[in-house]
């Protein structure tokens, strides 16, 4: 059985349909605060529960665990601090270590596919060098925002517990910023942002100049990318971690591209325009994805004039409702605030 934490999610609610597509047995533990979109599976177990309340029995008949539970981007991180570290840090370490003494005790290896961030990358120090040096698994890192903070930390935690714990097999996936289609959808990362504008208005603000860099990913490049590690050597993955991503780009070159995409495909005539009233957004990274290609011969092949296209026609047959700017559930701040962190219901 795999222990899926977070399947619910944006990437999880892919990632589920597509293991129990193989054949796979799958445990998702999830708070669903975004709802669920799963049918009933004789091979899905879904338990509604935070991470953070996840024991042992969570592990029951478990092979291998991918977690991806936990707050997920920087807005939710800043705005319940107590909570982005209880869940990143805290759960992963928790449910880390119940793994790894279940892997001593019953004498057989657990595999734990942790999702990270390739924002771990990020610090004021490398803002300026970004464009000369790119970012690789093997330059000491130190984020400080609130979000890459933790998610470093928990790294730091999962490679502790291995070194205690030869069958514990962690491996750390740095991802891209995510785009593309998923049942679970959300509008508040920078290309599904960019597609709703452009849908909406007919317009894609940019903060800034846009010349930041950022490594982007199709959600279904990293369903296949968890799906390989659990069928690749634990030599070459144990302890190790991977960036992943299919390609960096400036913001102000992404939202012309996007916008390029839609006018070829669909003869849409969208306008991009450079919002400096809210200052220069310097957030910046360039991150090398060769490792994971050349450890494993995996490599994310999905561009983004595929995840445009998805999510347009999605748009355009009403698939994601008739107001889905205006969808609380969309955008991970606005739903937590309305719903789960409303009036302190979560510290």
């Amino acid at each position: 059985m795999i222990l899926v934490t977070g399947g619910a999610g944006y990437i999880g609610s892919l990632l589920v349909r597509e293991l129990l597509a193989l054949g796979e047995t799958v445990r998702v533990v999830d708070p669903l605060w975004f709802g669920n979109s799963f049918d009933a599976h004789d091979r899905l177990e879904l338990i509604e529960a935070d991470i953070r309340e996840c024991g042992p029995e969570c592990l029951e008949d478990v092979s291998a665990v991918i977690h991806l539970a936990g707050l997920s981007n920087d807005p939710t991180a800043d705005f319940a601090p107590y909570l982005n570290s209880e869940s990143n840090v805290q759960a992963t370490r928790q449910l880390a270590q119940l793994a790894a003494e279940k892997a001593e005790l019953e004498r057989r290896e657990i595999r734990f596919l942790f999702a990270s961030s390739s924002s771990v990358y990020y610090s004021p120090s490398v803002a300026e060098d970004v464009d000369i040096e790119r970012m690789t698994e093997e330059l000491p890192i130190a984020p400080t925002a609130n979000y890459s903070k933790t998610k470093r930390l928990a790294e730091m935690e999962l490679l502790r517990i291995a070194e205690q714990h030869p069958l514990f097999c962690p491996t750390i996936l740095r991802k891209g910023t995510i785009f593309g289609l998923a049942p679970r959808m959300r509008f508040d990362l920078s290309i599904n942002a960019f597609v709703m504008q452009a849908w909406r208005q007919r317009l894609i603000p940019i903060w800034g100049s846009g010349e930041v860099w950022r490594p982007f990913l199709h959600v279904r490049d990293a369903v296949d990318a968890y799906i390989h590690l659990l069928g690749a050597p634990t030599e070459k993955i144990r302890a190790e971690a991977f960036n992943l991503l299919h390609k960096n780009y400036r913001i102000l070159e992404l939202a012309h591209w996007v916008t390029e995409i839609l006018e070829q495909n669909h003869g849409v005539e969208v306008y991009v325009k450079r919002d400096r009233s809210k200052g220069e957004f310097r957030r910046s990274y360039y991150v090398d994805g060769e490792k994971i290609t050349k450890a494993l011969g995996f490599r994310a092949e999905r561009g983004v004039a595929q995840g445009v296209l998805e999510i347009w026609d999605a748009l355009e047959k009403g698939d994601l409702g008739s107001e889905p700017e205006n969808d609380s559930r969309y955008f991970n701040i606005r739903w937590l605030k309305e719903t789960v962190l409303k009036e302190g219901a979560v510290d």
